[in-house]
């Protein structure tokens, strides 16, 4: 269902639906129905708060680099199944009747509902059947949420990982900082998954990180010193954090030619993520995850925050 006050669907260079949310103070997102990801989000200045590579084409089946990807149902290379799984390389649905959700996910807020049922593609390659639900909603004070609900709709029980992969747009690396994960254990996958337990009162980056902090606090925060905002992440049903930034050497290797010049310098991503206990449904079961993202003067106070 589109809450039609505040949308329009228009279509990408490739043809490829997309739903514009808008609220009444100028700001906006933009979801493709290419992977339900989400490509943009502007505040009511029009600034624009994700990244995107500007080679980014989202050319069916290819994935744009940048926005919030969904990752379902595996997340990286955790199993059998290609990196981050089929769910961002689908065509989704617009659902016209879903399961309710609470009303602070729809009251006032510009609104879209998506749909992605497992195919007889999917099902080869992964032999459960599934309903996956997307809600993106774009509240009246520019804040953007994202709930997924997964429901088994097979014989037997399924397991799977889900992350929302969330490429925030920044100045410059070397001025951010990301707090909230102080004391946390992580699995780095640059070191074969190694466990450590995070030292610094705050993650700040002068190399390649690609961390996945377990069992991590609800509310994250990414201060971004040079542009002086805060990106607030505040999730439910996503108990991990993945904290990724290629740098340079990884950004300009093949396998991320749709990377420009100095391009990993202004990206760096933070997931909500269910990675390292998978969800497990019964048949009929379903799991909800829910992420909120806001974005503050970095002047807020901390303990505003939740931390």
């Amino acid at each position: 269902m589109v809450h039609r006050i505040s949308t329009e669907r228009v279509k990408d260079l490739n043809g490829i639906d997309q739903i514009v949310l808008r609220n009444s103070q100028g700001a906006s997102a933009k979801v493709s129905l290419h992977g339900g990801q989400v490509v943009s989000w502007r505040n009511d200045r029009g600034e624009e708060l994700l990244f995107a590579s500007t080679k980014a084409k989202g050319k069916a089946p290819k994935v744009i680099r940048g926005g919030i990807p969904i990752c379902f149902p595996q997340f990286d290379s955790c199993g059998s199944l290609e990196q981050h799984s089929f769910a961002r390389n689908k065509i989704w649905a617009v659902d016209e009747s879903p399961p309710s959700l609470p009303a602070k996910d729809s009251s006032g807020k510009s609104f879209v509902d998506l749909l992605l049922k497992s195919s007889e593609e999917d099902l080869k390659c992964w032999p459960h059947s599934f309903e996956l639900r997307l809600r993106v909603c774009l509240g009246a004070d520019g804040n953007l949420t994202l709930i997924s609900r997964v429901r088994n709709i097979n014989a037997k029980p399924f397991s799977f990982s889900f992350a929302y992969h969330s490429y925030l747009s920044v100045s410059d690396i070397s001025e951010v900082r990301v707090e909230g994960l102080e004391t946390m254990d992580y699995l780095d996958n640059l070191c074969q998954k190694e466990q450590f337990t995070e030292q610094g009162d705050a993650l700040t980056f002068e190399a390649e990180i690609e961390r996945v902090y377990i069992s991590s606090p609800s509310c994250v925060a990414v201060l971004d010193h040079e542009r002086k905002r805060t990106f607030v992440l505040r999730k439910e049903g996503l108990p991990d954090v993945v904290v990724w930034n290629p740098w340079e050497k990884k950004s300009k290797s093949k396998s991320m030619a749709d990377l420009v010049n100095d391009e990993y310098r202004h990206m760096v991503c933070v997931d909500g993520a269910v990675i390292e206990k998978p969800v497990t449904l019964k048949p009929g079961e379903e799991w909800t995850g829910r992420l909120e993202i806001i974005v503050v003067p970095s002047s807020f106070s901390s303990e505003g925050l939740g931390f």
